[in-house]
């Protein structure tokens, strides 16, 4: 065998590995996600006039930090544990598991994550999450696409004016404080990884 052939045969088997050690990096981070998302779904903060719990917080997170790819496929991973009949949303298995939660009251807000995601994710991608402003836009962009999937789903189960009332006003307050959180939680990731937030 030739030194050439050994070289490839070597370029080869360390480019198998490299693709070997990226997939199962990429499936931890996604399986890690999968839990901060269930842990924080599951956890509530006392709050007015409603319980606040941090997932609207920690799907903007992951995304922000992971990016558009990574992001959005730990949204729907976490999505498919769930429609599997995992216990990993909010009040199961209390109200149910399943798709049957899935297709529930709650079931625009669990598609607003999608949505989110991928908007905080393209954001972090395109640079446009550095700076305050854009961290601002980000969290309130995000926060508004749960929202305003939720609040249409919602809507057309018990009507619009009553989603309003009980599906978004009470959480008003909570979000407000999950944004300036956020942004000051992303401005001290920038800061620590060279990405600074002026």
């Amino acid at each position: 065998m030739t030194t050439k052939s050994i070289l490839s045969v070597m370029t080869k088997a360390l480019s198998q590995e490299s693709r070997g050690a990226v997939m199962l990096r990429n499936a931890s981070v996604v399986l890690l996600g999968t839990v901060l998302l269930t842990l924080s779904a599951k956890l509530k903060v006392p709050f007015t006039p409603v319980p606040m719990t941090m997932q609207t917080l920690v799907v903007l997170l992951l995304a922000a930090t992971c990016g558009l790819r990574m992001g959005v496929a730990i949204v729907v991973a976490y999505l498919l544990e769930g429609a599997a009949g995992l216990p990993v949303f909010a009040d199961t298995p209390e109200r149910g598991i399943g798709l049957s939660y899935m297709m529930g009251p709650t079931g625009g807000y669990l598609l607003g994550f999608v949505a989110a995601a991928a908007f905080a994710g393209l954001m972090a991608d395109r640079g446009l999450a550095r700076s305050w402003l854009g961290l601002s836009a980000m969290m309130v962009g995000g926060h508004v696409l749960m929202f305003g999937l939720g609040f249409a789903y919602l809507g057309s189960v018990i009507g619009f004016e009553q989603a309003w009332t009980v599906g978004v006003v009470p959480f008003l307050p909570s979000t407000a404080v999950k944004i300036a959180l956020g942004v000051a939680l992303l401005a001290g990731f920038n800061r620590f990884s060279g990405r600074n937030a002026g």
